[in-house]
């Protein structure tokens, strides 16, 4: 990432200061405090807690292990994830597909590649708006097509095949192609977060809270994670390399 003076409030977390973890068949970069890491800077934005960018190797993957009282979000990058969970769910997860769960008061899940390849997703999670609710499963397959704009993944009314979850927080996905500019999709959210999955963009910002600020273009690359606080008035991303694949966030 590449700019000059972040404008006040604004969180910047980049690539290559993210926590990594390595076990051998997996290799994960932590956005956040996460396992055995733990920074207090970096315990979270708002409700986002977690955003785990994970590799698994062929064959490989996540025991049954306990979840409680967190809205977890799968976003399937590369390649395929099988699912199995206390509830009775078993899927598979492919590219381009997401999955969503209310941990709620407990469940037990894992998580497997069974293809001949790595795969690639990233794990969010978010905190519900209240504990103690019913788990839940639920997965889509929401198009989003590279040189696409705007596909909503979690949205608190579903609108255009999204799913929702316990909070009132909205996931939109983009892949634009090379020189696209796309509007971002939400104006002076209370929060936002953007997460690059892949490519290099450079976002702009009309103004900040107090309209006093000129706007500010940020250059994020691959991995780079922004945090904008409320009244960020949010502009337009463009694209600046043929691979470009992101995520916002606003936070409710």
């Amino acid at each position: 990432m590449t700019s000059s003076t972040l404008p006040p409030g604004l969180r910047l977390r980049t690539a290559a200061d993210r926590f990594h973890s390595s076990l051998g068949w997996l290799d994960s970069l932590h956005s956040f405090s996460f396992a055995g890491h733990d920074d207090p800077a970096w315990r979270g934005f708002g409700p986002l807690r977690v955003i785990n960018d994970d590799r698994i190797a062929p064959g490989r993957g996540f025991g049954l292990h306990p979840h409680r009282d967190m809205e977890i979000v799968t976003v399937m990058v590369e390649g395929q994830l099988e699912h199995r969970d206390s509830m009775g769910h078993g899927a598979i997860l492919r590219s381009g597909e997401v999955q969503r769960m209310t941990a709620g008061t407990g469940l037990m899940h894992s998580e497997h590649n069974p293809g001949p390849e790595p795969c690639r997703l990233l794990q969010i999670w978010i905190e519900p708006s209240r504990g103690g609710l019913p788990p839940s499963y639920e997965q889509t397959a929401l198009a989003c097509p590279a040189g696409s704009g705007w596909t909503r993944l979690i949205d608190p009314e579903r609108r255009e095949g999204a799913m929702a979850i316990a909070r009132h927080v909205q996931i939109w996905r983009a892949r634009p192609a090379d020189h696209d500019t796309l509007p971002l999709p939400t104006a002076a959210p209370a929060q936002a977060w953007l997460q690059i999955i892949n490519g290099t963009l450079e976002l702009t910002l009309e103004r900040t809270e107090d309209q006093q600020q000129p706007a500010h273009t940020l250059t994020l690359g691959p991995g780079d994670g922004l945090g904008l606080p409320a009244g960020t008035a949010i502009g337009r991303v463009q694209a600046c390399s043929d691979d470009v694949d992101l995520l916002v966030f606003d936070l409710g």
